[in-house]
């Protein structure tokens, strides 16, 4: 690529401002969690609605919150309960993934798809990990909903993309040096979900989210030799937001660590 090229659909005017922004933040201004949230949004485009979600043009975005789109119901208090259910990520989503789909055989698509199945579960452990470490102990967890004896919430949540890079799919063998399998997806280590919260008396779904985030690729996520490693990190932090959201105060925000570059490679 020339120098005097422009990267398509990021106007230079857009990417000074992210490098304002960015200096910003590493000089530990005040706002610093409201302007994390600021950088992720010039930085990650949401996923598009994948359809877990049953009516996603209600949601918009919140300063507040690390979450790129946000629902809840009016006169909803979450103060108002003190148990939640985890259920099993739903993964199904993650099958319609493009990228799943230009595999080179049969029994790569297999193993992919056994992975995606255990990315599933280790969300759903990350999210219960977190509540039950939470200090301020915001909610008990139980497995099964006849175990509440309180008012209950279900989180419920879905995976609905998972891109790996580049050099991840190399490490795992899925990828030859110039070969074209999984070729277009190159460095993007994004992963997005879609979740609702439920009440678990009454079934009514309070509250909705989605979010789509990056990681940055390293030699710790090469030595792990899968695709999904950068997606890892991403399910780690949104189990922590989930803990810090449901122990925010009024007045408070829960911004993004920050914990992505904008390098390309």
């Amino acid at each position: 690529m020339k120098s005097s090229q422009k990267l398509p659909h990021e106007p230079v005017s857009a990417w000074w401002g992210l490098i304002c922004l960015y200096a910003e933040l590493l000089s530990g201004c005040s706002t610093v969690q409201t302007e994390t949230n600021k950088l992720k949004s010039m930085v990650v485009e949401p996923a598009p609605d994948a359809g877990f979600i049953e009516r996603p043009e209600l949601q918009s975005k919140r300063a507040d919150l690390p979450f790129q789109k946000v629902w809840v119901k009016a006169g909803f208090d979450a103060s108002h309960y003190k148990e939640l259910v985890v259920a099993p990520v739903n993964t199904r989503y993650m099958l319609e993934m493009d990228w799943l789909h230009q595999l080179s055989s049969a029994n790569l698509l297999s193993d992919a798809k056994k992975d995606i199945e255990e990315i599933g579960v280790y969300f759903h452990d990350q999210v219960v990990k977190e509540f039950k470490e939470d200090p301020n102990q915001r909610f008990r967890v139980i497995e099964y909903p006849s175990e509440h004896k309180q008012p209950a919430l279900r989180l419920e949540l879905a995976l609905i993309e998972i891109n790996p890079s580049q050099p991840a799919l190399h490490a795992a063998g899925w990828l030859t040096p110039g070969g074209g399998t999984a070729a277009g997806f190159v460095n993007k280590r994004r992963a997005a979900f879609e979740g609702r919260l439920r009440d678990l008396q009454t079934a009514e779904v309070v509250a909705t989210f989605a979010d789509r985030d990056m990681q940055d690729a390293g030699p710790i996520d090469l030595t792990r030799l899968s695709w999904y490693g950068p997606a890892k990190g991403i399910m780690e932090r949104w189990a922590k937001q989930f803990v810090e959201i449901a122990n925010k105060k009024p007045g408070e925000v829960v911004g993004d660590p920050a914990p992505f570059t904008v390098r390309p490679f």
